[in-house]
């Protein structure tokens, strides 16, 4: 189940993938909501969020249980527990989980979670992300996502930028900061699912 531990610095990230029966079930929930008004609304989840962005969509209760959205991420969480910590995942709970529809000129300011543990896994990405004004195209982030941990250090890093492919999953502490960079020239979609989890007292480094 766990592709793989990243740990470009102190807290460890985990990349895994989003079956395609996953990735089309989100993407089917999303496009029944944007078709209807009222759960569009009732489903807005933009209020509870850093984003600039125009709509994000909460993951009900009954859909959630549905696709077994929570069995599947606490089956990469006890795997990455016990690889990374030696111990044995007691709870996984998901606090919340949303959707988050980003066109161009839209981003995601530098923020974190609660919980725990935190995600986002990709379920559309435009074409392209548009090209950046200066000639330095190593540093072009448009669209992508950079995961923060403290200050530069001598032989450290302390960022990891995330470039989005359909179907990658990442894993990582709610706690980390973290931003999404705008794109441009591209009206096309790039659309992600997130969520917020609890894990019991005894794995979390946190307690």
């Amino acid at each position: 189940m766990l592709t793989e531990i990243i740990k470009p610095f102190g807290p460890s990230i985990v990349k895994a993938r989003l079956p395609l029966e996953l990735i089309n079930e989100i993407n089917n929930y999303v496009e029944n909501v944007i078709k209807n008004e009222k759960l569009s609304h009732e489903l807005d989840y933009g209020k509870n969020l850093a984003g600039n962005v125009k709509q994000e969509i909460e993951l009900n209760i009954e859909f959630m249980q549905k696709i077994k959205w929570g069995e599947f991420l606490g089956r990469i969480v006890k795997d990455w527990a016990d690889k990374e910590l030696n111990k044995n995942l007691k709870d996984f709970r998901i606090k919340s989980s949303w959707v988050v529809r980003q066109f161009k000129n839209e981003y995601n300011p530098v923020h974190w979670h609660t919980g725990d543990i935190s995600g986002v896994g990709y379920l559309k990405i435009p074409k392209k992300f548009g090209n950046t004004f200066q000639t330095k195209k190593t540093m072009n982030r448009n669209g992508e996502i950079e995961l923060i941990n403290g200050s530069r250090k001598l032989f450290s890093d302390c960022t990891y930028v995330i470039t989005p492919v359909v179907g990658d999953l990442y894993l990582f502490p709610s706690y980390m900061m973290h931003t999404v960079y705008p794109f441009f020239e591209s009206d096309e979609e790039r659309r992600s699912v997130s969520f917020n989890a609890f894990i019991d007292k005894e794995t979390s480094s946190l307690k």
